[in-house]
């Protein structure tokens, strides 16, 4: 299993990044794939979840009506659309699977909010 994810970057507030993960290793059509953020000091949080359909999505609710999950199945990419960028966004953004038990992790990718 492999994710990588890319599209970090420093931008201002109330700007828009939109984050992708693409992945190989396994059946993507199968699985639910998710977004956490981590910030140091601070553990790592679920930031957003979408079904294997896509159907079905979940937030954490700092960033409902900011955030968008989505996924292209046919590409096995998931993307992470992100309106209204605070300061508090600041993170290392990953993507992530569980596949047969085991959680996979990506590298993460450093999204800096300034105010």
């Amino acid at each position: 299993v492999q994710l990588v994810e890319s599209g970090g970057g420093l931008i201002q507030s109330g700007g828009s990044l939109t984050l992708s993960c693409a992945t190989s290793g396994f059946r993507f059509s199968l699985y639910a794939m998710s977004w956490y953020r981590q910030s140091p000091g601070r553990e790592r949080e679920l930031v957003a979840g979408i079904n294997s359909a896509g159907g079905i999505t979940n937030y954490a609710d700092s960033v409902k009506a900011r955030f968008t999950i989505s996924r292209n199945n046919a590409e096995e990419m998931v993307y992470l659309q992100m309106n209204g960028l605070e300061v508090e966004d600041t993170a290392v953004y990953y993507c992530s699977v569980r596949v047969f038990g085991q959680t996979f992790w990506g590298q993460g990718t450093q999204v800096t909010v300034s105010s």
